[in-house]
């Protein structure tokens, strides 16, 4: 099985539902914002962060045009939180957790984000609250505890970034 939202809703589906609420529009606000995380959150994000962290060469048209899809996407986001205390609406769910990883990621600074930047939490006030009770939630805590190994602390190897970038992903297997 692969796609982290796929993932997630086989993972509930298997212990009764959990994390997903079990009113019909509930269910659907939910589905709904992890495919907005899948096609949107993601791919955005992803690419904002590839090219203003990782790319060999600076290339300003991507970076500018990342920049600004990630804040259109906060918007939408911080727009959503503002009407609901959670993505799916009441309920803590599955479309919170498989967002949360991406706005934690955004709003961070460090040397190897200084082309990239980072998302200002207090421009999305409604995306700022989500997030620090996401970041209190004892789950997310030790999931976070395993990150805090130094990740992102250091500039990535010539190894790593022809794993991650290079023509070895492009090769058939």
């Amino acid at each position: 099985m692969f796609e982290s939202a796929a993932i997630l809703i086989y993972l509930s589906q298997r212990n009764g539902g959990k994390l997903i609420p079990k009113d019909p529009i509930g269910q659907y606000k939910c589905l709904e914002w992890m495919m907005f995380q899948m096609g949107g959150i993601g791919p955005m994000f992803g690419q904002w962060n590839h090219f203003g962290a990782y790319a060999k060469e600076r290339i300003p048209y991507a970076i500018e045009r990342y920049t600004n899809e990630v804040a259109r996407l906060s918007r939408v986001l911080n727009h959503r939180l503002d009407e609901a205390h959670w993505l799916a609406g009441d309920e803590y769910s599955m479309a919170d957790i498989i967002t949360f990883p991406w706005i934690s990621n955004a709003a961070q600074s460090s040397d190897r984000f200084a082309e990239r930047g980072s998302i200002d939490l207090d421009d999305y006030p409604a995306v700022r609250r989500w997030h620090h009770e996401m970041a209190a939630r004892p789950a997310v805590q030790r999931g976070l505890a395993v990150l805090a190994d130094g990740r992102g602390q250091r500039p990535i190897t010539e190894t790593e970034r022809e794993i991650m970038f290079g023509a070895t992903q492009f090769a058939a297997r």
